[in-house]
């Protein structure tokens, strides 16, 4: 079982390549990475908040439409995100967000208790009053399950950047698995490459850390390698989704390696070399996949495949 805690919501998505034309999709960084998963084989929990309301009912439909049990907490309107996308296809957003889980501690407790991974980052990890509920059960699913953490940076909800570096690296210490794209390192450390600050969170007890980086690929670092690629040529509808995608994708093949849950870390901690560089190109595709398609619309297993480390020659 993996479990997944963070914010739902609707990105409304207006493309000045198309006037006049407005789409709504159930997003959500969290949303998506539980979407991702459950779409790549594993039983997925989502604890997160909605409202019965229209955009609340959108987003139930999408969860129960790919297998994604629900924890819902929370009595705020249902969440969203206007993304504006560019002539590159990248988005910027504007939000009406609340991030709060109350009435749900017990059940969210439970499930992340009973889970071999738990999931969580982007707006849940830094959004009064549910960022600290988010960070103890993070803290209280370690004795027996892995974890992992983005940051998936928002500095219209938390501008000051200060605190969302204290913020992040909290996360960070308790988190096996760490991934976030160049542009969130940018924004937390300016002072330093983004790789300089990958190394340094590694420090901080992450088993593996993995940065995406747009069209120049990914990098995935850990004490006993790395492992860095291009990214997949593709022609690009957008790019929503796409880091969501690379860490459903991770999760999955962590899981395949066996690497995931409390008993496995050890073995997460000594990855070989070519085990790293499969993860890096199974997570690398999946983003992939993602970018060719609009919105936020993770692979299914069937498009994805397996992971596929080489023989030892």
């Amino acid at each position: 079982m993996i479990t997944v805690i963070g914010e739902s919501l609707v990105d409304i998505i207006r493309d000045p390549r198309r006037p006049g034309e407005v789409q709504a999709h159930p997003g959500g960084s969290p949303l998506n990475v539980a979407v991702g998963v459950a779409r790549l084989g594993l039983a997925t929990n989502l604890v997160t908040h909605y409202a019965g309301d229209p955009h609340g009912d959108m987003i139930e439909g999408h969860l129960k439409a790919n297998g994604v049990s629900v924890i819902r907490g929370g009595s705020s309107p249902t969440s969203t995100a206007t993304a504006t996308l560019g002539p590159d296809g990248a988005a910027i957003y504007a939000f009406n967000i609340s991030w709060d889980i109350n009435g749900a501690s017990l059940p969210a407790l439970a499930a992340v208790q009973g889970s071999t991974h738990v999931h969580t980052g982007s707006i849940a990890a830094v959004l009064a009053p549910g960022d600290q509920a988010t960070l103890g059960l993070l803290e209280a699913a370690r004795d027996r399950a892995t974890t992992s953490f983005d940051p998936n940076c928002r500095p219209a909800i938390c501008p000051d950047v200060a605190a969302a570096r204290t913020q992040a690296e909290r996360f960070v210490a308790v988190s096996d698995i760490v991934k976030a794209s160049d542009e969130d390192l940018a924004w937390l450390y300016p002072h330093r490459t983004p790789e300089e600050s990958l190394a340094a969170w590694l420090e901080l007890g992450p088993a593996l850390v993995a940065l995406t980086r747009g069209a120049s690929g990914p990098v995935i670092l850990a004490r006993q390698g790395r492992a860095e690629m291009a990214a997949e040529p593709v022609s690009v509808a957008d790019t929503v989704g796409a880091g969501d995608s690379f860490m459903a994708a991770l999760i999955s093949g962590l899981d395949q390696l066996a690497a995931l849950g409390a008993r496995a870390r050890d073995g997460l901690q000594s990855l070989s070399r070519d085990e790293l560089h499969a993860l890096a190109a199974y997570a690398n595709r999946a983003a992939a996949i993602t970018c060719s398609r609009p919105g936020a619309n993770p692979p299914h297993s069937a498009e994805l495949g397996l992971l596929s480390v080489p023989l030892p020659s």
